[in-house]
């Protein structure tokens, strides 16, 4: 019989409102598609509130008894902070976004930006050229045709009467409106900081992985996601501060989808700055997983060297290869799946790899041999 592995994972997502319901629910669902792959059943338990309070975390066992493994998966809760900025009437978040992207070009380093990886620079800068163009020739393109057949007045209200119908469809097909979202809270975050109530979630954060640090796990994970990638760097500065800079050897701090540059890069960002290159002096492990593909994350681009020339942290830089573990009709390539293609790090593939968020949290492996494992795939 198997002696029992034990993990404790706590996971920090990005900025979304839908929260830990919906990232509950696809954990189920990725942990049924592994079990299909692997023979072996994970099960997943319903949520209950996390050991600070539902507010702070939300938890669920995983179990997969062939492997003899359990896993303790805690949900780092910010969705309340998020719901708070989220937009959600489209001229207030035209307005707002016209001036966060003036804020963007201020204060943005896009030169270097664009040296590291020219996918983030596209994906930043087309959503408000697509927000104007494509209500603007929806409008303009009926109207001059209607224009040969009645008044110019009535064809060009008719033109925006058709533009206003369809061009929101268009837009949220294309991910714009959430991409607006995104680029204005981060210019908010880069040029005002935290705040007291994100900075306070963040503070809560670090306590509880502080307490589980030397708990009775064979290993500890911190995984990040998405825009959770820049704060879990605030967060790992709190987490070495409450530890004097020591942090146990089966802890791994994980980046998915990492997209630090977007406030790494803002010269006004000085706060973000200095937590990096606080970061850059201590020892810790992580490992940083993000695909040439997806136009938001920045594949190789180690945050710490946005700062500094050395670092102390053992960093490892990985892509997911997601194309050699889906079929052809099922991989999230090209521009109309950019969206899609940014939470694959959170499925499992039509191919089982050792690199997918099921097999890192309820599979038997560690850390570093899920890497090694992967490494062997040629």
């Amino acid at each position: 019989m198997l002696e029992k592995f034990k993990r404790k994972v706590f996971y920090l997502g990005g900025f979304d409102p839908r929260g830990v319901r919906f990232y509950h629910q696809l954990y189920r669902e990725q942990a049924a598609r592994h079990g299909v792959l692997t023979g072996q059943a994970v099960d997943v338990s319903a949520r209950r509130a996390g050991p600070a309070g539902a507010s702070v975390s939300a938890a669920w066992t995983v179990a997969n008894p062939q492997a003899g493994v359990e896993t303790d998966y805690e949900y780092l809760r910010w969705e309340d902070l998020v719901g708070k900025v989220w937009i959600r009437n489209p001229l207030s978040l035209a307005l707002r976004a016209a001036r966060a992207y003036a804020g963007h070009v201020r204060h943005m380093d896009f030169g270097r930006m664009r040296r590291l990886r020219k996918g983030p620079v596209i994906t930043i800068l087309y959503p408000p050229v697509l927000a104007v163009l494509i209500p603007l020739l929806l409008a303009l393109a009926p109207a001059l045709l209607l224009a040969l057949l009645i008044p110019f007045w009535a064809a060009a209200l008719a033109g925006v009467a058709l533009s206003a119908l369809l061009s929101g469809r268009i837009l949220a097909k294309l991910v714009v409106p959430w991409l607006l979202r995104f680029m204005t809270y981060h210019h908010a975050l880069a040029a005002d900081g935290p705040g007291p109530d994100l900075d306070a979630r963040l503070d809560q954060f670090a306590a509880r992985i502080a307490q589980e640090l030397d708990g009775d796990w064979d290993e500890v994970q911190l995984v990040t996601h998405s825009a959770g990638t820049i704060l879990g760097m605030r967060l790992m500065r709190r987490l070495l501060a409450l530890r004097g800079g020591a942090l146990p050897g089966h802890f791994t701090m994980l980046g998915l989808g990492q997209v630090v540059p977007v406030i790494g890069l803002r010269r006004d960002a000085a706060w973000y700055q200095d937590d990096l290159r606080a970061l850059s002096d201590q020892h810790f492990r992580y490992v940083d997983i993000s695909s040439p593909p997806d136009g938001a994350a920045y594949y190789n681009v180690n945050p710490f060297r946005l700062v500094a020339d050395h670092h102390a942290a053992r960093v490892e830089m990985l892509s997911p290869r997601f194309h050699l573990f889906y079929e052809p009709e099922n991989y999230h390539g090209g521009w109309s799946n950019k969206y899609e293609a940014h939470f694959d790090y959170l499925r499992v593939g039509d191919r089982l790899s050792p690199m997918d968020l099921i097999s890192l949290t309820a599979g038997r492996r560690t850390v570093d041999e899920a890497i090694a494992a992967f490494r062997m795939i040629p």
